[in-house]
């Protein structure tokens, strides 16, 4: 059976406790806090990269991604080649009132043209301004910190890996043809040269 008053003595040493330390406050926003170079603050839009392939858009959960494009035409590259089309991207633009940072559309994007931001201070007072369209998704691609060097205790990736011996192969091919092509060299031989006068 509980002792009668425990709990408001267990209460007064907890305030006790908490009254002897000092307290931390942050002073935002004259002291930016220190945020870690990977966080989800934004997102931006590298546009050369995308090519209007509608993954992030198809794959969002809130639908808060939004695209338009038109096709366009490229003529042969080379004479007697075919015309090809391509899609040009008209609007990209991201509700950041319905998103919901999951980071979904970062992660299915196949070439790279989505980034998340550490920037957070874009608060507006009209909510249509939280809609950010492909300039302001620019303007955050700049503050896209750089990816962390690779560590050189890891191991090769197998791309390079893949890379790299098809290199040397080619190369080991190539001075093997060259090897052949100028055939076999034979070395000279000193001949012995008698002085003169000797007949």
């Amino acid at each position: 059976m509980p002792i009668p008053g425990s709990g408001l003595a267990k209460g007064l040493a907890v305030t006790l406790r908490t009254m002897t330390k000092r307290a931390h406050t942050a002073q935002y926003p004259e002291v930016q806090p220190e945020l870690p170079p990977r966080t989800r603050g934004v997102i931006g839009l590298f546009e050369e990269n995308c090519t209007v392939c509608m993954l992030c858009a198809r794959e969002c959960p809130d639908w808060c991604i939004y695209i338009d494009s038109h096709k366009e035409t490229v003529p042969a590259a080379a004479p007697g080649g075919r015309e090809r089309s391509r899609n040009v991207l008209d609007r990209f633009a991201i509700d950041f009132s319905l998103c919901m940072y999951c980071g979904i559309c970062i992660e299915v994007c196949p070439f790279d043209a989505l980034f998340w931001s550490p920037e957070f201070e874009y608060a507006e007072t009209d909510i249509l301004e939280l809609t950010h369209e492909r300039d302001k998704l620019r303007e955050w691609m700049w503050t896209v910190p750089a990816p962390p060097a690779l560590d050189p205790a890891a191991e090769e990736p197998k791309e390079i890996a893949a890379a790299r011996k098809a290199a040397e192969k080619a190369e080991a091919a190539a001075a093997a043809a060259a090897a052949e092509t100028t055939g076999p060299t034979t070395p000279e031989t000193d001949t012995p040269t008698t002085p003169e006068g000797d007949a």
